[in-house]
């Protein structure tokens, strides 16, 4: 008990960090320049954030997404606040298995390494819908996709 009560306000565990601790104190002596991350999810909430501190600390990102608008926002707003931030913004709808094989080619042809992949995207259907694959939309985008 005492142990959750240490996580509930934010004590540091044995790494120096706590629940209380943000991606930027986490990341503060991370040299990622030389690094590649895919992040699913990216176009907003944890993602998005992710997605910026990785930016601030010199990864490469690549932004798999399928609304390529929102994608562009959220690289805009990387670049905006980070001028020599490498962005890439690839089309990926993860409820497609055929979309997830092209991201895959593409990335794949692309040459670079993969560092980091941050599976963050997620979806809930409130209405029961099926994927083009014929699978339950939420399953296919969770499970399948990612």
């Amino acid at each position: 008990m005492l142990e959750t009560v240490k996580y509930l306000i934010g004590s540091p565990g044995p790494s120096g960090f706590g629940s209380k601790s943000n991606a930027e104190q986490v990341t503060e002596n991370s040299d990622l320049r030389s690094l590649t991350a895919i992040i699913t999810g990216a176009t907003s909430g944890i993602g998005a954030e992710t997605a910026r501190v990785l930016a601030k600390r010199g990864a490469r990102l690549v932004l798999p997404a399928r609304s390529l608008k929102a994608a562009e926002d959220t690289k805009a707003r990387i670049v905006s606040e980070f001028p020599d931030a490498d962005v890439m913004v690839m089309p990926l709808d993860l409820s497609s298995l055929t979309s997830v094989r092209n991201f895959v080619a593409h990335f794949h042809s692309l040459r670079l390494p993969l560092n980091l992949l941050i599976n963050n995207a997620g979806k809930f259907a409130h209405e029961h819908a099926i994927s083009e694959d014929g699978l339950e939309m939420t399953f296919a985008t969770n499970y399948l996709g990612n």
